[in-house]
């Protein structure tokens, strides 16, 4: 069940403190969670809370670490560390389930679609990201009040500008031409996304993969990189988990496939 938005936006307060405490306080949290969900097959909201200001920053990114050194800051990118403890103790035959459990349960809370949309674990494919995408919608005007520091130093996003820094090439391979603003955009890839077919996920990545060619000039194999019928016989030869995580057209996931292939060629 979705958690109602609050016009006050919380986050975990063990997202909140220095490196090291932030990193002891979500490993506790986490095996916490790993018993709970062992016990009752769910999980429930951490007790401390903390109230985010009005333009206070969180860090999103380690690359933008940098101007948080040695303070105390409000750190997201390390709910990473949640997923290193969360099976401890479970048996490796739940897991697949418990990690489908764990996810929903963070896209209904703020912070979880952020992180989840932010940084979203694999697999990345159309479906999961377009509900990553519904769930960040969700809560997006409650997200409107913080800064976003993701690897560009000294930058602090608005929300908007987070999400057209890491998706822009996304919504647009996904919904060329776009809307009046991110949201909209990102609501029209979602619907997009959400029914997609195989051919529609591999026209989204063939758009989106010009872009991400010419952000990356030490591809050795560009020719190849701008030929369609190339990059769709290399689709279409992807194991299944490997077309899963990049038919979302997401830039990053593009971006390493990319040097995979380029490595591969290298070789021939």
């Amino acid at each position: 069940m979705t958690t109602p938005q609050s016009p006050v936006l919380e986050f975990p307060a063990m997202l909140h403190g220095s490196i090291g405490s932030i990193r002891r306080e979500v490993r506790t949290r986490s095996e916490g969670w790993a018993r709970e969900y062992l016990k009752t097959g769910g999980f429930s909201r951490p007790r401390r809370m903390l109230q985010v200001s009005p333009g206070e920053p969180l860090v999103m990114h380690a690359g933008a670490e940098f101007g948080f050194m040695g303070r105390s800051s409000w750190r997201i990118h390390m709910f990473i560390d949640v997923f290193t403890h969360l099976d401890e103790g479970v048996p490796k035959e739940e897991r697949q389930r418990m990690e489908a459990a764990f996810e929903s349960f963070c896209l209904s809370t703020p912070w979880g679609a952020l992180y989840h949309a932010v940084s979203p674990p694999p697999l990345r494919s159309a479906q999961r990201m377009a509900e990553r995408f519904a769930a960040l919608l969700r809560f997006w005007d409650v997200l409107q009040g913080p800064r976003y520091a993701y690897r560009v130093p000294d930058t602090h996003h608005t929300l908007d500008e987070l999400i057209a820094y890491i998706y822009g090439m996304t919504l647009e391979a996904w919904c060329p031409g776009g809307a009046a603003s991110v949201r909209e955009h990102l609501a029209l890839t979602v619907e997009r996304m959400a029914r997609a077919t195989r051919e529609e996920c591999t026209q989204a990545v063939l758009r989106v993969i010009p872009s991400v060619v010419r952000m990356n000039t030490d591809l050795q194999h560009r020719e190849e990189f701008n030929d369609p019928d190339f990059l769709r016989e290399r689709l279409d030869a992807l194991r299944t988990d490997d077309w899963e995580d990049i038919s979302s057209a997401y830039r990053f996931t593009v971006n390493g496939q990319l040097y995979a292939w380029d490595r591969e060629l290298g070789r021939q």
